[in-house]
């Protein structure tokens, strides 16, 4: 492998069968306690909500972009989108350069949703943050880059 690749190579030490374990736990649960602490998102899937977040970040784009972003397929996404216009979440207009496509946007109402979803998970993580010892906290940042990757 180069630099180039932005890849690293495997670790020589590959992580034990427990630590893996206690990482997909650690994960799934505080994953969980943040989809509990989204009130305003309760109907919303994990899907619905990365599509909203990228369409926020990148819109607007076509449903192929949205996908590429996304890494699923076109059709796939078509289905995830769909909900997300019929509750006024996102609008979806005619591409001007190509009448046979359409560009979603993020709408106002959907820009709200996003901000209350990030607040209140920020608010859940800040609550458990807080029980953390100044150490504790140290080695949680420390560990963010790995965590990232």
């Amino acid at each position: 492998m180069t630099d180039s690749d932005n890849r690293r190579a495997p670790s020589p030490a590959a992580p034990d069968e427990a630590t893996v374990a206690r990482l997909r736990l650690v994960v799934a649960r505080l994953y969980r306690q943040m989809a509990q602490a989204s009130g305003g998102a309760r109907n919303l899937t994990l899907a619905q909500l990365s599509a909203l977040a990228r369409t926020e970040e990148f819109g607007p784009l076509r449903i192929g972009e949205l996908a590429a972003h996304e890494q699923a397929a076109a059709p796939s996404l078509t289905r995830t989108v769909s909900p997300l216009a019929a509750a006024g979440l996102i609008s979806r207009e005619p591409d001007p350069s190509d009448g046979r496509s359409w560009l979603v946007s993020i709408t106002p109402a959907g820009r709200e949703l996003l901000g209350q979803v990030r607040r209140e998970r920020s608010e859940l993580l800040t609550r458990r943050m807080s029980r953390l010892t100044s150490e504790q906290i140290a080695t949680l940042r420390a560990a963010l880059p790995v965590l990232e990757q």
